[in-house]
């Protein structure tokens, strides 16, 4: 039960970071991406009309933590967003950016 217990935590707080910027908090931050950052690529990972990332984006991705943006591939929270998860793990390349080994 622990483990399962440390397993939700990081999805938790991810969950709350997101919530936050979409709530508009400022100094908010998910995996070295600041809100400014998050909401460049946001236009490029949404389900409806998805559009190529624009160099904010990766600009702001080419500083992320991109092991961590990883992590949440398989998360209820992305399509809850609105956000296509194979549409966030392209990112990476179509930024020219070499994405974690296993993402």
């Amino acid at each position: 039960m622990e483990i399962k217990r440390r397993n939700k935590l990081p999805v938790l707080a991810a969950t709350v970071a997101v919530l936050a910027v979409i709530g508009g908090l400022k100094a908010v931050e998910l995996c070295d991406m600041n809100e400014d950052g998050l909401a460049a690529c946001k236009p490029a990972v949404t389900t409806s009309n998805p559009v190529d990332p624009s160099p904010p984006c990766c600009e702001a991705l080419s500083t992320a933590n991109l092991t961590c943006l990883c992590s949440y591939r398989n998360s209820f929270m992305l399509p809850s967003l609105g956000i296509d998860p194979d549409l966030a793990m392209a990112l990476p390349a179509k930024c020219k950016l070499t994405p974690p080994t296993n993402c």
